[in-house]
């Protein structure tokens, strides 16, 4: 699978080879830096959002800041804000991370996912769908 990256690249296999040639099946956020973790406007990865498709942020390279109190919890309050948007976290020892695309495949096959696989929101009410 193929996926736009926004920052620095994993160090972990996430599953998807990266290209800046469109068309993609993700965005993977590799890396942020603080700024742009506090103000997220990442054109490509909303635009993916706003289609119901799969944005999965690498945990680690999100920024932290353990020795200032209130940016460490504005930061903490900006990870809640993109997961409500639908982006995925993953420190890369997750489980494969299921798309809407691969959910219709094992709907239609009358299967069910592995135990403990990452479900993007859209392959998560395509599986809950009836």
């Amino acid at each position: 699978m193929r996926a736009k990256l926004m920052g620095t690249e994993p160090p972990c296999d996430l599953g998807y080879t990266y290209t800046d040639a469109p068309p993609y099946d993700a965005v993977v956020i590799g890396s942020l830096t603080i700024s742009q973790a506090l103000c997220f406007c990442h054109e490509e990865a909303l635009q993916f959002l706003a289609e119901g498709k799969s944005v999965i942020c690498y945990a680690p390279g999100f920024p932290v800041s353990p020795k200032n109190r209130a940016l460490g919890a504005a930061l903490a309050s900006a990870r809640r804000n993109l997961k409500n948007f639908g982006i995925v976290f993953t420190d890369g020892a997750q489980k494969r991370l299921i798309t809407a695309e691969e959910a219709r495949a094992l709907r239609q096959a009358g299967k069910r996912p592995a135990p403990g696989a990452v479900l993007t929101p859209l392959a998560k009410e395509i599986l809950e769908s009836k």
